[in-house]
Parts: C-alpha cells; structure tokens; sequence
C-alpha cells in the first residue's frame, strides 16, 4: 500500500492483472498501428499485384514475339562517361511479312549501341498483335533473366511488411501493458518541472534503488495528472525495458482499481 498526499493506493504485487480497455487511450493507440498496418499491407499488395501484372505481360510478350531482324538507321546515346549500364534508343527499319515498318525510341544498352553504326543488322523481338512496337532482343532478353528474380523479392518484401506488423502491434502491446503488469514501482525524479500538455510527453527522470542511481527517460500521457508525492511522480519500471519508466497517472490507477 502506498500513501500520497492526494490518494490511498493498494496497487497488487506483479504480475498484476491490467486490462487493455482500461488503460487510458491504449486502444486507440492499438487501432491507429492496426490500421497504419492495414494500410501498408494494402500498399505492399497493390504493388504487388501491379509487377505481377507486368511479368505476366512480360512472359506473354516473349511467348508470343518473333525474332526478326532489322536495320540500324541512327541511334541516340548518353554522354560517354554516363553510359555504363545506361540506356540508348535506337531508330531501326523491318519488315513483318510484306509490310515495312519504321521504329524509333527502340530501347538497347548503351554499350551495345555504341558498337555499332548506321546499316548494322539488329535483332528485334516482334509481337504479332503489336508490329510497330519492336524491342531489341538482346536487352529484352537480358532483362527477363534479372525479371526472374522479381517474384522472390516480392516474396522476401511481403514477409518484411508483415514482420514489421507484427513486430509493431507487439511493441505496442508491450509498451501499454507490460510495464504494468510485471514492473517495479519507483519514485521518479523529473529533471525539469512538469506542465500539462495536450501531446504524449516523455521527460528525463531519476530515481533510486538499492542506493544506486538510475536515468530513465519517462513516459506521461496527453492531459494526465501524474500521482505525485511532493516533486516525484508514480512509474513503473521493466528490467526489460532498460531506460524506460511509465507514468502512473490519476485516471490509470482509478480505472485499475488501484485507489483505496
């Protein structure tokens, strides 16, 4: 049993049985990471679907093109201490059946394009349902080899987004519930004089154990009136949360039933 100069508190011995409803603004605090999270799993899956989307386009494309070959008439390159693993854009002529066409913007390495000049033979990919729109074969086919590994990163991706969820939902768990069930309480210290505030405050703050003096950075809700004992204020401690300290307010020790 504590004492204040305000209040009479029974506060049980840990692990003390402390709902989630009955911390003040916990479940708000747990809905916002739960729909912060929601919302990144829907970004991760509309990515997701939209480069699935693409390599299935991609693989449909080299299913269906024909290599034809066509003629170099000019190309475009970057400046030549920029085209390491740079783009160039190459305007080629080639016939599909009996009709000629004429394509420019046709995507290559920059590399390669430099290699060769104006009436050089190159090799194009064609699709049949699209034949203005050709692509050099070689840069396409490089590509889809390094577009093989798309779907594993999107795996590894979704895995990391979940982790972060979950590992998100349980810190917030952690942070709400476990300093009071299981920790110690202390008298704290502030290093500064504390005013009301409308914002979650965390403040420096010292106390001591076993004639030993710890620092601890200090956790006070929005609008809450700490239990104090002259300059100090109520917290609990976790051996786990090293550094840490959370506030006992008013309210909080009201709705757990820790006021006599």
């Amino acid at each position: 049993m504590l004492y204040t100069r305000a209040m009479q508190l029974a506060i049980p011995q840990a692990p003390r049985p402390v709902p989630l409803t009955r911390v003040p603004g916990a479940v708000f605090r747990l809905v916002r990471v739960v729909i912060l999270g929601l919302g990144l799993m829907a970004l991760v899956g509309a990515g997701t679907w939209a480069v699935g989307r693409f390599l299935v386009e991609e693989r449909a494309f080299l299913a269906r093109a024909e290599q034809i070959e066509g003629q170099l008439m000019a190309s475009t390159l970057p400046p030549k201490d920029e085209r390491e693993g740079a783009e160039a854009r190459l305007e080629v002529i080639y016939s599909v059946g009996k009709v000629q066409y004429s394509a420019a913007g046709v995507r290559t390495r920059a590399e390669y394009a430099e290699g060769i000049g104006r009436g050089a033979r190159v090799l194009l990919l064609v699709d049949p349902h699209a034949p203005d729109r050709p692509r050099e074969a070689g840069y396409v086919r490089e590509r889809a080899l390094a577009l093989d590994m798309v779907p594993w990163g999107l795996g590894l991706g979704a895995l990391a987004a979940v982790s972060l969820f979950a590992w998100e939902l349980r810190r917030t768990l952690r942070a709400e519930l476990a300093p009071l069930r299981k920790g110690m309480l202390v008298w704290l210290t502030p290093e500064q004089p504390l005013e009301t505030s409308a914002r979650e405050r965390y403040f420096p703050a010292t106390y001591f154990k076993q004639d030993q003096k710890h620092t601890v950075r200090a956790r006070l809700g929005p609008r809450r009136a700490p239990v104090r004992n002259g300059d100090k204020v109520l917290a609990a401690v976790l051996s786990s949360l090293p550094g840490q300290a959370r506030v006992i307010d008013e309210e909080l020790a009201r709705r757990l039933g820790w006021v006599r």
